[in-house]
């Protein structure tokens, strides 16, 4: 049987990762020790027998509020590209507050638009039919609407909610066709080695604060 009749009798799957919801979700959890996490062989462990893993989008901004954070980063993106996955960028912006009692002002960061990033995304692959399933690692309910635009349009395709740890949102399993929230071991069973070698040979190794 040819590798094309295989993947036509196979749900496709295509992976939509929310860098941060799924970051914070883990170390909301105390789950430091997995930030070191290969997403390639996480969807792999989480896919069914009748089901195929195409891509993986995964959507970050860049950290620069913080070099040691900046570093850590950069290493782990360049793993997550060693094994195939696709980076997509959104922006962190710097805004200030103020306190009330004593007019001190300081730094707040935040990440921006990731969530018009992954709704882009999952709509482009829909209308090009590239994916029966779509699924989404994130509890962010901003990502209702182009989940409900998938349905409505795309009455042959689903999108499906893999939610990280501390971040279920009922929001988002009331519109997804199927979820589940990423366990422990699965994140446990999912990381990368100590070390990992790019394509041109060099070695990236495991961040020391996330052993």
């Amino acid at each position: 049987m040819s590798n094309t009749n295989i993947l036509t009798e196979k749900e496709r799957v295509i992976v939509y990762v929310d860098g941060f919801n799924l970051y914070f979700g883990m170390k909301d959890a105390g789950f430091d020790y997995c930030k070191w996490l290969n997403l390639v062989l996480l969807v792999e462990n989480l896919l069914q027998p009748n089901q195929v893993l195409l891509q993986v989008k995964y959507f970050t901004s860049s950290v620069s509020n913080d070099p040691d954070k900046q570093k850590r980063q950069i290493t782990y993106i360049e793993a997550l590209e060693s094994v195939g996955v696709n980076i997509y960028y959104g922006n962190y912006q710097s805004d200030k507050i103020k306190c009330k009692r004593c007019n001190n002002v300081w730094p707040k960061f935040n990440e921006k638009m990731t969530d018009v990033n992954i709704a882009t995304q999952i709509l482009i692959d829909a209308y090009q039919d590239r994916y029966d399933m779509a699924m989404l690692i994130s509890g962010d309910s901003d990502l209702v609407p182009p989940m409900t635009a998938v349905h409505e349009i795309f009455k042959n395709k689903r999108v499906f909610a893999a939610f990280p740890p501390k971040r279920h949102n009922q929001s988002v399993a009331a519109v997804a066709k199927g979820s589940l929230t990423i366990g422990r071991k699965k994140l446990v069973d999912s990381q990368f080695a100590s070390e990992v070698p790019k394509k041109d040979g060099f070695i990236l190794k495991k961040p020391k604060d996330w052993s």
